[in-house]
Formats: C-alpha cells, structure tokens, sequence
C-alpha cells in the first residue's frame, strides 16, 4: 500500500492564519469554484433560501476573521429594495426603513477568533428581492479584502500564480474538501439520468457506491459497470478535484431492515476488512491519485441501529442486537476510518441518520458517543474523521421555512405536535449544525463539519405551503406549514411526493462542509417484493404502498411508490416524480 500519512488535523486555524479564505459555489456543469481572497476582518454570507413571489426565507453567516473575539456581536445591512425582515431564529431582527440589525441570542453573543454564526428569518418584498450589499460587525465592515494589491503574496493580485503550498491546492490537505473543488460525475448515473428525461441535471455530482465486493472492480448495484479505479480515472480526465463516494458493506449490514441487507453475515469481519476494506484502500493509495480528494461517507444507518433498535426498546430487532454484541460494527467502522484515513487526500464521513430518527434526547448524545467510540477503535483516531454526513438516501427537509421548533399555538409547543412528537429539531440542517456541536463536545475536532444530502428532500410541486398556517390549534399549524410530505419521518423507503432538494454547492451554511447529492436520484431505495438479487437484498415491507406501518414509523402507511425494484436499481417512476417535485424547481 502507498500513499501520505496524514498529519494530525488543526486546519481551520492554519487556514486563517495563513491569511486567505477560500469560498466556493457550484457552478455550471458541477463545477465547485474557488476564489483566494486577502482575509477581511469578517464575512457575512447572506443567501435566499427560498423565494415563493412575494416572501422568502434567508439564511446568514458571520465569521469573525479577527484575532480576538467579538462579545454581543451584531451584524447590520440595508436593502436596496423594499424587503421587510420578519420573525428570525438564532438572532434577534429589527428593521428601521431599509436598515436591518441582527442582535445575537444571549445563549450565544460571543464570536470567537476564527468562530461563525448562522441565523436566519423569513421576510416579504414586492419586485425585486437584491442581496445586500455591505453588511457590517459591531460596526466593522464586512468582506473587504485587506490585503495590499501591489504585495505579491497579496492573493488578488491579478498577477500573482499563487503558492502551490498554500492550504486549498488540491494536493493538499483541507478544511473543506468541497472548497473549490469540481466535483467528479459519474458517467454511469449521469448517462440515465440524461436518458430518462434529466439532462437538465445529467451533469451534476453524485456519490460512487461501493455496496459489495464485486463493486469494487465492477461497478454497483444496476446498471451501472465501472468500478472504482475506472471511476479514479475518470475523474483524473475530466479535470476533476474531488469524488465522492459511499463505503456500504459492513457485516450484518442494516440490521433493521431487509431491503439494503448485505452480502456479508453478522460475523464476517474478518472478510469485510481482508477483502473489502484492503483492496479499497490499495487503489485509493495508488499515487496517481494523490492529488484527487476522495470524499468517503462511511457506513450508512449502522451505527445509529445500535442506538435505537437494540435492548429493551420496542424497536428493537433481533439482528441489530446481535451486532451491538458482537462489536462488529463498531469494530468495521474504525477500521474503514484507520485504513482508509492514512491517506492524506481521504476525507471520512460518519454517518449520522437523520433528524427524524437520532434528534430525540435519548439518540442524540449517545449517538456522538457511540461514534467517538468507533473513531477511537481498530487503530482509528479522531484525526481520521473530516466530519458526518446527514440525511444520507433519506427525505428529511433541509429547512423548514414556515415553522420552526420554537414556534408556539396558543402556548403550546410544536415540539407536542403529532407530526414534531417531542423531537428537538424539525429540519435537517438544524439537526446537523447541532449535531457537528455535540460531536465536538464529546471529543472530535473542531473542524468537523457535515455533508447533507440535498438529492430527494425538496418537497416542492402542488402541495408545497407558500407560506405558514393559520395558528388555530398546534396540529393544524404543523401539517399545515411543513413542506416535508411525508406521513412519517420514520418513512424512508422510495416516498411518494419527494422532489430533487438543492443541487450540491460547498459551505452553504455554518457548520456545513456542502450540500451533495450522495443517494443518486433515481436509483431506489428497495422492493416490496422478492426479486432475486445476488446482492443480498429483500423485500422490505416498508417499501410496500399497502403497508400500514410498525412501531418505528409510529404505524403510518409506508407512503411508499408502488412497483420499485430491488434497492440501488434504476426506477424510473420515482426520477419522474423527482424532476416534478424538484425544489428549487428546474429551469
């Protein structure tokens, strides 16, 4: 095996005090653009989330690029049109004519050197709805560059070719590896998509999946033939910075459900690390790929079994407890992230479900536990661990932007509403930013951030609410303001309604490395009837259309479509329904 050791991680700090920020955008084409830019003393990122006509949700982060903190932080702008700020979350806003001020919460008014803060609100307009400007900190003006245009190290000096050691060259290890990156395609999934009625969309990124052993040199499940060193050297031809890519074949894999079982049984550990893990880990070492960032989201669903299905819980299931047993969860995912993570240019991602499954009080911290643990197994170390990745091949809504778990009707809360049923969080992002906290609070670095994946979570078409609900009792508030469609958040297997979600775009929000498309759209999720596979997969009830339900979608139909083959085979009626329901809609 070839390849860098990498060195500890730390590289948050080393990027600031080298003096550059680097931003990035998806671009035309998939591609992720970089800009260096001279550190300004901060840097506020105000988006649009959503824009229904004539309101829309934005979402704001400030970084305090400074070497000393910043206490009571406000953050002022002034909009050029007639934009009207309304109810926020994370801050307090006030608006004055076109002035708007955005006080911190008192649970958070301090903005460490280095440190960033996101919040956001819902607001109106009439015509046209401009991003602002200029934003100010405690009175400081906000994304100027401050470097000199005559210094040579100055990096927007037009004349400058840059260092080639500085943080951010691709060859080099990162915060971010979505920063400034283009990201690889994957002809195999971009040749259907544009097939089955996507060009529109055939160019965007998404994930590899290595589901079996055989997928390592032949390609996944499907259609789909390349395998991992064709799709290494693809994405060497198209120029491309980073791939994306799943590792799924853990022993026992999935314990609570039948349709993305595996190949390998509960005890095989020895198999899952000798022939699938190793010969993964020889390719990606290989040194013509040294300078190609490979982006691993490690093991979906597995660790969080061992949360909520196992021991005296009436979700529990006989297979997920065998695994809590054995250790070979634990003991496979630190080996993935020891052997894999020696590579300088890997960066690992846990999975952590999703918020409608971990955000409960007792899921949640034990969950960042149970990780710490699993990154501190078989060799592993926290170092080994770039962040998480949230909502994988799920449909939880990246935002909620009519409701949010603060919200109360008649002094009741939402969070006793059938659909919120006490959890904490009512939306993915939410769900992550507190998530990625958690984990560094329990031992991981801080410069962890999470993927969310964006590709089934946009909820648009028809039934999409414009705006929130009449408060008249907390029930109909809830049903009646969320855009995610579903009957149950514990729905996950090919949900009718669901829509493409926000196309992949780097450190779209704080705490959030990128939002990607990870679950190929159109690829699906599992059967409701025994098709023979060499795979290991099964009929899962709850891809079922008839199927009432069981205690871990608190009994609720399915809410699946009808006729799915097997799971990570192509369904057309699902991409169909995608591309109609795509939020924000295709051009």
């Amino acid at each position: 095996m070839t390849g860098t050791r990498k060195p500890a991680r730390g590289r948050r700090t080393a990027l600031l005090a080298a003096g550059a920020l680097i931003t990035g955008a998806l671009g035309a084409g998939g591609m992720m653009q970089g800009t260096a830019v001279a550190a300004p003393v901060c840097t506020v990122d105000y988006q649009v989330a959503n824009d229904w006509g004539n309101g829309f949700t934005a979402s704001v982060t400030v970084t305090n690029n400074a070497a000393s903190a910043v206490s009571n932080w406000k953050v002022e702008w002034d909009y050029a049109g007639n934009q009207q700020a309304g109810s926020g979350w994370n801050a307090t806003l006030s608006q004055s004519g076109a002035h708007v001020t955005a006080t911190a919460p008192t649970w958070s008014s301090t903005l460490s050197s280095g440190g960033s803060a996101n919040f956001g609100f819902n607001g109106t307009y009439s015509g046209s709805n401009p991003v602002p400007d200029t934003f100010t900190l405690n009175g400081t003006t906000c994304n100027v560059d401050g470097g000199d245009p005559g210094d040579p190290d100055d990096p927007d000096d037009p004349d400058d070719p840059g260092d080639p050691g500085d943080p951010g060259d691709p060859g080099d290890r990162v915060d971010n590896p979505y920063e400034g990156a283009q990201l690889y395609v994957n002809p195999d999934w971009s040749e259907q998509a544009a097939e089955s009625g996507g060009a529109a969309i055939a160019d965007e990124p998404t994930a590899v999946w290595l589901d079996r052993i055989s997928a390592i040199e032949s390609g996944s499940a499907g259609e789909n033939t390349m395998g991992l060193r064709d799709h290494l050297d693809t994405a060497l031809e198209q120029g491309a910075d980073a791939l994306q890519m799943v590792t799924y074949n853990l022993p026992g894999r999935d314990c609570s459900a039948l349709a993305s079982q595996g190949e390998l049984g509960p005890d095989e550990i020895d198999r899952y690390k000798n022939e699938f893990i190793d010969p993964i880990a020889e390719i990606v070492g290989d040194p013509k790929y040294a300078d190609l960032r490979i982006i691993n989201i490690v093991e979906i669903d597995s660790l969080p079994n061992l949360i909520t299905n196992v021991g005296s819980r009436e979700t529990a299931t006989e297979n997920c407890d065998e695994m809590l047993a054995n250790g070979n969860y634990v003991e496979g995912v630190g080996y993935a992230l020891a052997t894999l993570g020696q590579f300088d240019n890997v960066y690992n991602y846990i999975d952590i479900g999703h918020h409608g499954w971990l955000g409960w009080d007792n899921n949640f911290t034990p969950t960042a536990e149970l990780l710490y643990e699993a990154a501190n197994t078989a060799g592993a170390t926290v170092n080994d661990v770039a962040g998480f990745a949230a909502n994988v091949a799920n449909y939880g809504a990246l935002v909620e932007p009519y409701f949010n778990i603060g919200d109360s009707v008649n002094g009741t809360s939402v969070r006793q509403s059938d659909w919120v049923d006490w959890n904490r969080y009512v939306d993915e992002q939410s769900y992550a930013q507190a998530f990625r906290e958690e984990a560094v609070r329990v031992g991981f670095n801080s410069d962890v951030g999470v993927i969310i994946d964006t590709s089934r979570n946009g909820w648009g078409g028809p039934d999409r609410p414009s705006g929130p609900a009449a408060k008249t009792d907390v029930n109909s508030y809830v049903e009646g303001s969320r855009i995610d469609g579903r009957i149950h958040t514990g729905n996950w297997c090919n949900q009718a309604g669901a829509g493409l979600g926000e196309r992949p775009q780097a450190s779209p929000a704080s705490g959030i490395d990128a939002y990607a498309w990870i679950k190929p759209p159109g690829e699906s999720d599992g059967a409701s009837e025994d098709i023979q596979n060499d795979e290991g997969k099964r009929a899962d009830e709850m891809c079922d259309p008839s199927y009432e339900g069981n205690v871990r979608n608190g009994n609720s139909p399915s809410g699946a479509l009808p006729d799915a083959p097997v799971s990570g085979h192509w369904f057309q009626a699902q991409f169909e329904e995608l591309l109609r329901n795509a939020y924000p809609p295709i051009d």
